[in-house]
């Protein structure tokens, strides 16, 4: 059941200077995970490899691509220190325009289990066209200029929860508010102001400890406006300028949750849970439960780590044991589900797909980047590998202007026939 929420402040309009051609986010603009864009379909280390760079460190984080800057954060370690690094590069050919440090200076979750599985440096920036925010989980939020300045830092809570899973959700931005679910570091989601980084609002909730994905927000044809969220066993929508619950609904997805909520108009698709597992649709719109009133479907397919595609009615993802899925988005049933062969690693795919023109991007950890076509069946036109990359491929890519980044624990690469 819905566990209460704290009432609280207001936060003021914000109009995005983000260019058309940007990628701001995790998942690209709005989290919609599209681009119109042409990429290549077929690479490797010497066709259509336009530049690639060697990282500090390692990370899960996503890159984003703001102007002719791509960004991207790492965690570097050392018999001496430890920290996390953010870096900017010129998106043309890979120059460093910029880094900064941020040591770990207090007590961080110890590198074992499933934080071996992807690191400390696992959240994607958001940017605004004129400055970049970052979360660095138990690091705290921050905010850069585009030139690599620092601006403000708040932190957001160092809670050591038992399972020590470590931080995974990244920012989203709403009007004059950056906001940021703090699961891990606070078991609550809060709301900053971007000016100054002054809390807005913040609203605590237990069931918000096992709550990994990004938050999404909905625009109803009313005007208003939902944040939903999935959290262990419920769908929540909350006022994105008071925090405030709007409704909540029972859903199947128990234990952790992991992928982020899906935006197709004004109905709402959920994934994940672990050991209970399932997928759900709900109609936004709603007040208090609207578990009899609104819920569409729910069904067994599931996704654990990945947030699936959504297009055209259908959607696709890969799941971390290996298997394509294709599911009906009127009601969940599955299209198809097949083993995709030759992949290594026992937890093969963490990145989320991205369709990028007419094609399915899917980059596995240690077995290069699949690509195909959505259809009745899973038929893989390629699978890209860069030899001499051994590391983990745990990020989702990111597109701009007829280039693809992709980010591994030891390199940065951008994919271009330009």
């Amino acid at each position: 059941m819905f566990r209460h929420l704290l009432a609280s402040l207001s936060v003021f309009c914000f109009v995005t200077f983000a260019q058309a051609d940007d990628w701001p986010e995790f998942l690209g603009p709005g989290g919609t995970a599209r681009s119109a864009e042409v990429v290549p379909v077929k690479w490797d280390e010497t066709e259509n490899l336009a530049w690639k760079v060697e990282l500090p460190g390692s990370g899960s984080s996503s890159p984003i691509v703001v102007g002719e800057k791509v960004i991207v954060t790492c965690y570097v370690a050392s018999e001496e220190t430890a920290k996390r690094e953010v870096l900017c590069f010129d998106k043309n050919n890979g120059k460093l325009l910029w880094s900064i440090d941020f040591p770990i200076d207090y007590r961080e979750d110890g590198y074992q289990g499933y934080i071996t599985e992807h690191g400390y440096a696992s959240n994607t920036p958001v940017t605004d066209g004129k400055h970049v925010f970052v979360f660095l989980g138990k690091g705290g939020v921050h905010c850069l200029t585009l030139d690599g300045e620092k601006v403000w830092n708040v932190d957001v809570g160092k809670e050591s929860s038992n399972r020590k899973w470590g931080s995974a959700a990244s920012l989203v931005l709403f009007d004059d508010s950056v906001i940021v679910n703090a699961s891990e570091e606070a078991k609550a989601i809060i709301a900053l102001d971007k000016s100054t980084g002054k809390e807005v609002w913040k609203q605590e909730a237990g069931m918000l400890e096992l709550t990994y994905g990004t938050p999404r927000i909905i625009k109803l044809d009313s005007g208003r406006h939902e944040m939903v969220i999935s959290v262990p066993g419920e769908l929540w929508s909350l006022n994105p300028k008071t925090g405030k619950l709007i409704w909540y609904a029972e859903s199947p997805m128990t234990g952790n949750v992991c992928p982020s909520v899906i935006i197709d108009g004004e109905t709402i698709y959920s994934f994940g849970g672990y050991r209970a597992s399932g997928s759900i649709a709900v109609r936004a719109g709603g007040k208090d439960d609207v578990t009899q009133t609104k819920i569409l479907w729910t069904n067994r397919a599931s996704s654990y780590v990945a947030t699936p595609l959504l297009h055209e009615g259908r959607f696709y993802w890969i799941d971390d044991r290996g298997i394509a899925y294709c599911t009906s988005a009127e009601g969940g049933e599955e299209i198809y589900r097949d083993r995709v062969n030759k992949l290594k690693s026992g937890r093969p795919v963490y990145a989320s797909p991205v369709m990028i023109g007419e094609h399915i991007y899917v980059v596995t950890r240690r077995s290069g980047t699949l690509v195909y076509k959505p259809s009745d069946s899973f038929e893989p036109l390629a699978q890209n590998v860069i030899t001499g990359d051994e590391t983990d491929f745990n990020a989702s890519p990111a597109v701009s202007d007829g280039k693809l980044y992709l980010r591994s624990d030891q390199s940065l690469y951008c994919i271009s026939t330009l």
